[in-house]
């Protein structure tokens, strides 16, 4: 049977002004994380208990007692242990730490030491002691919090493992998909389409400025941007758009893919014999009506999809791909930013599926790295930009300013796209 999930709480515990929480929302905040993190935990332990939590080594999972003891470690490691937690993104991460209330809590659970193939093969503690060792760091969290000043250097890493472990939280649900773990969520809702919509050229302040609550080290400093007008969909690409492009023989004409994409696809052609988007069981035009009929696997369950919904699990090359048969473009970053401030009112839509943009991943003009400096800087380059937010993302994570990065390969996350005209 399915389990069933919570939908995720909009209360003051869940929303996004949590950026500027205070001590002692912050404090039941990072309660409600663990929370949340445990009751996900949960379901692996039932769904995957015949495996005693074993999962198959892929590039886009992790061990779910590997994840569940890293979010423990991160916490502790930049509040428990952390001698300059105080002194917040201006602390140095080269300074010397105090020992973990788990001797080898950095041999384990350290993600910027611990190769992820290698994950597989720790002698990871046990699921009892693990779940132990959450409880006497958030514990210990929890003690520190309420000794320490209402400022935002004070509540940086606070603020910063809070959201750590809602991305962790994420991460669980993306992963329980990819194993089909029975789980069941509040999918996106099919809404009625509205045309394009147009921008009109401006100068936009790209990012946002230190100071003013918790801000990631990839979203400053704000910056000055002159964007030229430009034609944007006022929602994602949805099925019955994609559907088109799939009839038309997208997954078998070189022409609208990129030469790495191409490559791309024809790996996974050799490899799951795909020849359509990822758990996307059966897919083509519906004789009536003229809509997608679209057969897709959720949580291990094959469901149909309204057309109306936006289309998801989409890699950045299915996107780009889609863009070139429709004679339309990625949005860029700043373009994405500047229609969720300003064209709100006008129907722009987004949190339903993280949205691929055009942009490559990068510092802004003036980059400098927080502490945690594997959280932007080693993905430079490599990385392409997803704005908004998923159905699955805690709504204190959401923000038309937050950066979202991954490998133009992922599909596995709750993703999609929308499109402006070239």
């Amino acid at each position: 049977m399915p389990f069933d999930l919570p939908v995720p709480s909009f209360s003051s515990l869940d929303a996004a002004d949590l950026r500027q929480a205070g001590r002692d929302v912050l404090g039941l905040a990072l309660m409600d994380a663990r929370n949340h993190t445990l009751h996900l935990m949960a379901h692996y332990e039932e769904a995957l208990a015949a495996d005693k939590l074993a999962v198959p080594r892929l590039p886009e999972l992790n061990p779910p007692l590997w994840e569940l003891g890293h979010v423990g470690w991160f916490q502790e490691r930049w509040i428990g242990r952390n001698l300059q937690r105080h002194q917040g993104s201006r602390c140095d991460p080269q300074a010397s730490t105090l020992a973990s209330l788990q001797p080898h809590a950095d041999r384990w659970w350290d993600s910027s030491r611990v190769p992820h193939d290698s994950r597989w093969a720790l002698d990871l503690p046990t699921l009892a002691d693990t779940k132990a060792y959450l409880l006497a760091t958030l514990e210990s969290t929890l003690e520190l919090l309420a000794k320490t000043p209402d400022e935002d250097d004070a509540l940086y890493f606070y603020r910063l493992a809070l959201f750590h472990e809602d991305m962790h939280g994420e991460a669980f649900l993306y992963m329980a998909q990819t194993l089909g773990l029975p789980l069941r969520l509040m999918l996106p809702v099919p809404a009625v389409a509205r045309e394009p919509l147009w921008v009109p050229a401006t100068r936009w302040r790209l990012g946002l400025e230190a100071g003013h609550g918790f801000t990631f080290d990839n979203e400053r400093p704000a910056h000055e941007v002159a964007v030229p007008e430009f034609e944007i969909d006022a929602q994602p690409v949805n099925w019955s758009q994609y559907v088109e492009f799939v009839a038309d023989g997208g997954y078998d004409r070189p022409e609208f893919w990129l030469p790495a994409g191409w490559d791309w696809l024809q790996e996974k052609a050799r490899s799951e014999g795909r020849r359509a988007p990822r758990h996307v069981e059966q897919i083509g035009v519906a004789r009536a009506g003229g809509q997608g009929a679209v057969l897709q696997t959720l949580f291990g369950q094959t469901q149909r999809r309204a057309g109306e919904q936006p289309a998801m699990h989409l890699s950045w090359w299915e996107a780009d791909a889609w863009c070139r048969w429709a004679g339309r473009r990625l949005p860029s970053e700043v373009e994405w930013e500047l229609a969720a401030h300003t064209a709100a009112r006008r129907g722009f839509r987004w949190g339903e599926v993280w949205e691929w943009t055009g942009s490559t991943f990068f510092g802004y003009p003036g980059f400098a790295a927080d502490p945690y400096r594997d959280y932007s800087e080693p993905w430079f380059g490599t990385h392409k930009v997803l704005r908004g937010a998923s159905f699955a993302t805690r709504a204190r994570l959401q923000s038309p300013k937050y950066r979202n990065y991954f490998l133009p390969g992922r599909d596995d996350i709750f993703c999609g796209f929308r499109s402006c005209a070239l």
